[in-house]
């Protein structure tokens, strides 16, 4: 085991604060400013975001991916549909999202339910990627069990020969977009006292409140 003391590794955060006179009527408005600051401050991965779902056997999982877009009707990413993560929102669609922006000692948490993007958008996204990123999503069946690195890169390989050109979309390959049902914006505080509002939808719209650290 490390030497490393882990128990002692603590920071007290003094770099802003969030009131509510700084929050905007809509949460998705408030995602873009302060994705945009993330942005200029981060910019490796700033959109990165962790993905959480649940499984029939009710053991959730975690993963990161990219946000690739963001709109009134939610968040948006793309992945394989038939992955761990693409089985378990068949079955279950509700999810949790985590921007996690420990360099500006923020957060944002997102909850809400997952719905397939149509196939002319998965198709347009796909289309945009590196010609290498559609090679390796025609070669790897994302969350099989592969019997080495030797099987996906003789798997790239062979992709790579049959498709010199434009590459087909995999029919397994899709994007979704989660509509928010809550959305969290927390911000660190000093001695712990962070600042956490929340945004909730209503049938009458968008209420707010604070939430103790």
């Amino acid at each position: 085991m490390s030497d490393l003391d882990l128990s002692s590794l603590r920071e007290d955060y003094a770099r802003d604060g969030l009131d509510e006179a700084d929050l905007l009527p809509d949460p998705i408005a408030m995602f873009d400013r302060w994705m945009a600051e993330a942005h200029a401050a981060i910019q490796h991965d700033a959109n990165a975001m962790v993905v959480s779902t649940v499984g029939a056997d009710l053991a959730p999982s975690s993963r990161m991916v990219l946000l690739k877009g963001v709109s009134d009707d939610g968040f948006v990413f793309f992945t394989n549909t038939g992955s761990r993560k693409g089985a378990e929102l068949a079955t279950n669609p509700r999810c949790a999202l985590l921007f996690p922006w420990h360099l500006l000692e923020r957060q944002v948490r997102v909850e809400g339910v997952a719905t397939p993007l149509p196939r002319a958008d998965v198709e347009a996204y796909f289309s945009s990627r590196p010609h290498g990123s559609q090679l390796g999503a025609v070669a790897s069946h994302q969350s099989q069990v592969v019997s080495g690195r030797a099987e996906l890169e003789a798997a790239y390989a062979d992709a790579d020969a049959r498709y010199p050109d434009a590459v087909p979309v995999p029919d397994e390959w899709g994007g979704y977009v989660v509509r928010p049902e809550v959305v969290e914006f927390w911000q660190g505080r000093t001695s712990r006292l962070h600042d956490r509002l929340v945004y909730r939808r209503t049938p009458s719209g968008w209420t707010t409140e604070r939430l103790a650290p």
